[in-house]
């Protein structure tokens, strides 16, 4: 059996298969996903995983080196905005790797999302609770 965090198969193969630069997206249950991107759904029931559950658990799979959010996100849901932020810096200091974070508009957001390996649907039910992850490397 798997010992690492992430127990999810689909997930954890999308992990494994990042490559430099590939992009993946962690959203809220609301978020639109066209149906030619990958999606990989953990939504049980309305908050059940959460966003920040879901982040952590891939923050503890993957090397990253950029964030693009919503500005939204800062403004409708501060406490969900900071609680992210936090894990980045959080990240930043366990990788001694700088991390970049990029600001759209969330009719962008939604745009660039569909350019992500996967869109991965948790229940979280926060408004603009929404990131995509830019895979870094380990070396």
């Amino acid at each position: 059996m798997k010992k690492s965090a992430l127990l999810h198969s689909e997930f954890s193969h999308l992990i494994a298969t990042l490559g430099h630069t590939d992009e993946i997206t962690i959203c809220d249950a609301g978020l639109p996903i066209p149906n030619t991107t990958p999606r990989i759904d953990l939504a049980l029931t309305l908050g059940i995983p959460t966003f920040a559950q879901t982040v952590d658990v891939f923050l503890k799979e993957s090397q990253i080196e950029g964030v693009i959010v919503a500005k939204e996100f800062a403004q409708v849901s501060p406490e969900h905005h900071d609680a992210l932020l936090k894990r980045i810096q959080q990240e930043e200091n366990l990788t001694g790797k700088a991390i970049s974070i990029t600001y759209l508009t969330h009719e962008a957001f939604k745009v660039r999302s569909h350019q992500s390996k996967a869109i991965i649907r948790t229940g979280e039910c926060t408004p603009y609770a929404n990131v995509i992850f830019q895979s870094g490397v380990t070396f």
